[in-house]
């Protein structure tokens, strides 16, 4: 038997380290569940309307692998939303599964909104 061996290269075409893109690449992928969790805001009477958020503002604060390599994965997030030209009012951690399911979110914290009229 002859045995070849494989030499894989990752191309990284991204303005950041490949650490980076894939960071911001897998909180892009779960895009679904943190609008999901940030549209809970809707029963906060004092938010305001368009609350959004940012990948690159958003950190991962943990992965928990379930079922073994390649299995599924719960990822733990700290997302801030944002209004407006990006004034921060709120910080929530979100838990989503790898495969794009919201299974649990808290909110931590509320800033002080601002208003401009």
């Amino acid at each position: 038997m002859n045995k070849t061996s494989l030499v894989s290269q990752t191309i990284n075409e991204a303005d950041t380290e490949l650490c980076d893109t894939l960071k911001y690449a897998l909180i892009n992928s779960l895009r679904k569940p943190v609008n999901k969790a940030i549209a809970e805001y809707k029963d906060d009477k004092q938010a305001p309307e368009g609350l959004t958020w940012a990948s690159y503002d958003t950190e991962i604060l943990k992965i928990k692998q379930l079922y073994g390599v390649g299995g599924a994965y719960e990822i733990t997030l700290k997302v801030r939303s944002y209004y407006r030209a990006h004034m921060t009012y709120g910080e929530d951690e979100i838990v989503v599964s790898s495969d794009g399911e919201l299974i649990d979110y808290e909110h931590l914290k509320t800033y002080p909104r601002v208003d401009f009229n």
